[in-house]
């Protein structure tokens, strides 16, 4: 009789976790204000736009595509929604759709030149990364948009639970982690993500219309940019066209860090969460301790190597 058939989740799955939860305790022994709800709420605010951007890259890099387009498409549709708003005096609800309207069109446009004209999705999203940013800088004259109205800012607003306040976006990332985790896990397309990624040609044999599954994951993508725009523009209460710089690399790092494999097919979305979270944990216990912001930055290289290399030796023990 085999008495030891429970199993614990992969290495893969727990990693992460393991290593948010020692994080959490080594910045606990160095300071007295990491361990504060307040603290804490602070960092799922710094984390909550990175984390929606990352759901997108999340889908996407389980196809074995990448979209290096990801944080420009964002800071162009938080430029389009709050230049609807101030320039056109457009009712806030319909300059927020027009705006991810614009980041949802450059998915499908990432989407129709990987399937249609099969460029590979690093120089197809290095191109738009480009594009965005050149229309962001031109049709915003590179100057930020402070003169919006008080409801485009809501979800960043805060609900207080006792002592501690958190933020309506984060409660809204954190929606959409549930969502799309419950649709990756139990719908039939969800599960056609990760068929596709495992081998797009073996998959397209069952009759899977692969070219379509691959248009599908970079409009949903497109859409979920969108949706980070707006709470960029809630955590800001402005418009900037600078925005958007870094955060295509650290929805990269936040996917890395979560387990979620650069060669398609393998990966968890609510792990990602976890890698966001890592990411500001270390950021924010790096701050709290004093360290320099170039040191934070050092220090998230060596994690996405890690996660990398880790991933690698991963897969040469499967084969």
């Amino acid at each position: 009789m085999n008495t030891h058939s429970f199993k614990l989740p992969p290495l893969a799955t727990l990693g992460p976790f393991i290593a948010l939860l020692l994080a959490c305790f080594f910045f606990a022994t160095q300071s007295d204000r990491f361990l504060s709800a307040q603290n804490f709420s602070l960092i799922l605010q710094q984390v909550m736009v990175v984390g929606v951007i990352a759901i997108g890259q999340t889908l996407i890099i389980l196809t074995a595509g990448i979209d290096l387009s990801c944080g420009m498409v964002m800071a162009l549709g938080g430029i389009v929604m709050t230049k609807f708003a101030a320039d056109f005096g457009l009712p806030a609800p319909l300059a927020v759709a027009c705006g991810i309207a614009v980041t949802t069109l450059f998915g499908l446009l990432n989407g129709l030149l990987v399937t249609r004209i099969k460029l590979p999705p690093f120089i197809v999203t290095l191109g738009t990364l480009n594009i965005a940013f050149a229309i962001t800088q031109l049709y915003s004259q590179s100057r930020t948009v402070t003169d919006i109205p008080d409801s485009m800012t809501f979800l960043g607003n805060t609900l207080r639970f006792g002592n501690t306040s958190i933020a309506y976006g984060v409660a809204l990332m954190l929606g959409l982690y549930l969502v799309t985790w419950a649709w990756l896990r139990e719908t039939a397309s969800g599960r056609h993500i990760y068929a596709v990624g495992n081998s797009p040609e073996a998959t397209r044999l069952t009759g899977i219309p692969t070219d379509r599954v691959l248009l599908g994951v970079y409009v949903l993508a497109g859409l979920l940019y969108g949706i980070a725009s707006l709470l960029s523009v809630a955590r800001t209460g402005a418009g900037d066209p600078n925005a958007g710089q870094t955060e295509n690399l650290d929805a990269i790092t936040a996917v890395v860090l979560g387990g979620t494999s650069l060669f398609g097919g393998r990966g968890v979305v609510l792990g990602t969460l976890v890698g966001a979270l890592i990411v500001g944990v270390f950021r924010n216990g790096l701050t709290l301790m004093g360290v320099s912001s170039i040191y934070q930055i050092l220090v998230t290289g060596i994690l996405v190597i890690l996660a990398v290399a880790t991933d690698q030796m991963s897969r040469k023990g499967v084969r």
